[in-house]
Parts: C-alpha cells; structure tokens; sequence
C-alpha cells in the first residue's frame, strides 16, 4: 500500500488559498451593513420616485366636479410631455445644466493644476498661501451666493471695474457669466488642493533624471507630472463634475428662481415640487439621476480609470504604459561610440 504526501510548496498554496477564502468571507460580512444602508438610503428612493411620477397633480375630478386630493394615474405621461411643447421648460434646464458643468468643470481644471504648481514650489509662505486657498472652498454657496450677489449688483464692484452699467442678475448671457466666475472662484481651489496632494508622491529623482536626459519644463510636465498626477486629477474632475451638475444654490440665490437662462434641472425639480406637481418632479429628478449617472460611467470608461481596486486589472493596465525613460530620446543604435585610443592604436 503506497501513500503518496504533497510537497511542502502544494500544502503552502492550499493555505494561501484557505486564508484568501477566510479575508473575503470576513469582508463580506463587514461590507454587509453598508450594503444594506446604501440599499435603503439609494434604491429605495428611486423606486418610490418612479411610483410617484406614474402620478398627476390632484385637481378637480371630471366625473364628480369636485376637487379631489386623490392624485390621478398618468401612467408615463410626464415623461412623453418632455417631447412636446411642455418640455421646452426641461430641454432649456438641461441644457443650462450641461452648460454650467462642462465649462466650470474646465476652467476649474485649468486654474486649480495651475495652482497646484505653485504651491508645489518651494517658496517663503508657502503654508499661508496654502491655506488661505482654502477660503473659498470653506464658505458655505448660500453665502458666497450673496457676496457675489453684491459684488455683480447694479452699482458693485463688477460694474465699477468694467466702468459699464450690466444687468447682471436680469438673466441672458450676463447671468449666466455671474455664475460661471462665482463657481469657479469657489470650487478651482478644491480641485488645486486634491491636484496638490498627488504632486506630492511624485519623486524628485524622477524630474531630476529628466533634466539630466535634456527634457524641457514643458516636455516634463507632460511627460511625468500629468501621467502620475492622472488618478487623483481624475477623481477631483469626476467628483467636481457630479456636483456642478446637480447646481441649484447658487443660480438660485445669486440670480433667482424661474429665470430660464440659468434655470437647472435640479431648480426645476424644487419649482415643480413646490407648485404641488409631485409627480413631474418626480420625473424629472429621475432624468436628472440618470444623466449624472451615466455621465460617470461614461467618465470613468473615457479616462480609462479604475475605483473598484482590481489588482489584476491595475496591473494589466500598469503592463501597457510606457516607462518614463522611453519619453526621452536617446543614442539610436546607428551612433557608433567613441573609440578609445588603444582601439585607434589597434586599428592602425
């Protein structure tokens, strides 16, 4: 009778896999609560929204004459009216929506990588400028709404620099200019400091090889500085990107409600819901959900960009990127080397 053993190497990887088994059973049962929360503050919600929208305004009931509080069943209704002449209202939200989020978005992307240079340089005062960029980001919109408000009013301090008499808060392309510079004054820091956090973990050897090897400060800001800044500038856009647009504070208090020039969806959901249209509301903060919803699909899939923390994946990625040495040039294999002088002497 004959008994055969496994190798020392065979038993090492079934423990190895025992305890992989054990970590991802014990991870299941700590993300647990969190999915169940995440189910009930998220899923919920949205399937009693899609209820709600299936619904009309309560009015006054045909068959009897008298107001009702029952609201009546559309069906899908308050969605098919976005194609017709009452959608007109939604398709101008949207648009100013989609206006607002691509342009601060990247005027904020601009300036806050800008900002991230400098504070990066070493400099006297480099902690004060630091933190006094944080100002912006730390005042609530509601109250950087209203000192816009007074800085773009009639007789404030725009008109007084222009040396013009504008309409800022009347609507048209001047509101809609008030907006984009109040948001990108608050939210460009936010981006810069995140940028700044990246900038960080760059080694200096990397930008002094670089120097060594002949490369210009352009050719290295674009070669190495945004290459490894990449992940977190693309997770500040993204996260700035989903906030710019769900606007609603600050159209709505540094230029006011209903002005269809800078009225967003998130403002035509709150006039919706306040005039007792529940159902239209309901409706459109559904469209609003899926349109940030697939933007970020569409985002992360555009930028190549992974936040799930596949390791295999990362690495597959990591496989196709190009070292930082193949960025610069270097001696082709035609460029004979120098002879020494023995090798002269031989050849002679």
């Amino acid at each position: 009778m004959s008994t055969t053993t496994l190798p020392s190497s065979s038993k090492a990887v079934n423990r190895q896999s025992k305890n992989a088994k054990a970590q991802a059973r014990l991870a299941w049962l700590l993300i647990t609560p969190t999915v169940l929360v995440l189910t009930i503050v998220i899923l919920i919600p949205i399937f009693q929204s899609l209820q709600q929208s299936m619904f009309g305004k309560a009015g006054v009931d045909p068959e009897t004459g008298f107001v009702s509080d029952t609201e009546p069943f559309i069906g899908m209704r308050n969605y098919t009216d976005i194609f017709t002449e009452a959608g007109g209202r939604f398709w101008t939200a949207a648009y100013n929506t989609t206006l607002f989020g691509v342009v601060t978005v990247v005027l904020e992307t601009v300036l806050g990588v800008a900002m991230a240079l400098i504070m990066h340089r070493a400099m006297k005062g480099r902690g004060i400028v630091r933190a006094s960029i944080l100002v912006p980001w730390a005042i609530p919109t509601a109250v950087s709404a209203i000192l816009w408000g007074w800085i773009f009013n009639q007789k404030g301090v725009a008109n007084a620099i222009l040396g013009q008499h504008i309409m800022w808060a009347s609507g048209g392309f001047s509101a809609k200019m008030a907006i984009i510079i109040a948001d990108v004054w608050k939210t460009a820091p936010y981006i810069g400091l995140l940028t700044l956090a990246g900038l960080q973990l760059i080694p200096d050897e990397v930008y002094e090889a670089a120097k060594i090897d002949g490369a210009s400060a352009w050719r290295r800001f674009t070669s190495i500085t945004l290459p490894l800044v990449k992940p977190v500038l693309v997770v500040a856009v993204l996260f700035r990107a989903l906030d710019a647009l769900r606007m609603f504070d600050l159209p709505y208090i540094l230029i006011g409600p209903r002005k269809g020039s800078v009225e967003t969806l998130s403002m035509l959901v709150q006039d919706e819901a306040s005039n007792l249209r529940y159902g239209s509301a309901a409706a459109y903060a559904l469209i609003l959900f899926l349109y940030v919803f697939v933007f970020a699909v569409a985002f992360l899939k555009i930028t190549n960009t992974d936040l799930s923390g596949n390791d295999e994946a990362r690495r597959k990625r990591n496989e196709r990127k190009l070292p930082i040495s193949a960025f610069f040039k270097r001696p082709g294999p035609s460029t004979p080397a120098p002879q020494t002088a023995t090798e002269r002497s031989q050849q002679a």
